[in-house]
């Protein structure tokens, strides 16, 4: 049985990378910790429950909870302001262009990409973590790169071009 002690070390020990994921799944600093602080509060109600290693479970909880709020929502998130484009270098650049397209994706499209290319995890392991067949997360995965490539045509070489007959 865990203990509070185990989950105040969980916390102290994942809460950055966590943190990094919240952030890349809600594109918004503020909305990133709303939904870091909700997984959280909802796996330390479960905590005495958890088998085996918490992460995956307080991670499902960020994709599960981000969706919802997403769903209850429907609000068009913006691209981060006070960016003075003057100072910036060309990987700043890329790197603002892909958080402002990756914001024009709906929350599933981000979420399976974040899952995919961030977390690295396969068609298999990420159709399980949220809930929907690995043919879906093809599908959600092949549909987000095409819009992001529409969206930002100058990362389309980070996207990868459309093969013929199939997804790069």
């Amino acid at each position: 049985m865990r203990d509070e002690d185990d989950f105040a070390a969980f916390v102290a020990a994942r809460s950055p990378a966590l943190s990094r994921t919240a952030y890349l799944l809600t594109g918004d600093v503020h909305h990133a910790e709303d939904l870091l602080q909700t997984a959280l509060f909802k796996a330390a109600k479960a905590w005495h429950r958890i088998e085996g290693d918490p992460e995956p479970y307080v991670r499902r909880i960020l994709y599960t909870q981000n969706i919802s709020w997403w769903r209850r929502r429907r609000l068009r998130e913006t691209a981060l302001g006070g960016y003075d484009e003057a100072q910036s270098l060309p990987d700043t650049e890329l790197r603002l262009a892909m958080i402002d397209a990756l914001g024009r994706l709906t929350a599933r499209q981000r979420t399976v990409l974040v899952l995919r290319y961030v977390e690295d995890l396969t068609e298999v392991e990420a159709a399980a973590q949220l809930g929907i067949t690995a043919g879906s997360v093809k599908s959600i995965s092949r549909q987000a790169r095409a819009r992001l490539r529409t969206l930002a045509p100058e990362l389309a070489e980070f996207v990868g071009a459309e093969a013929e007959g199939g997804s790069a």
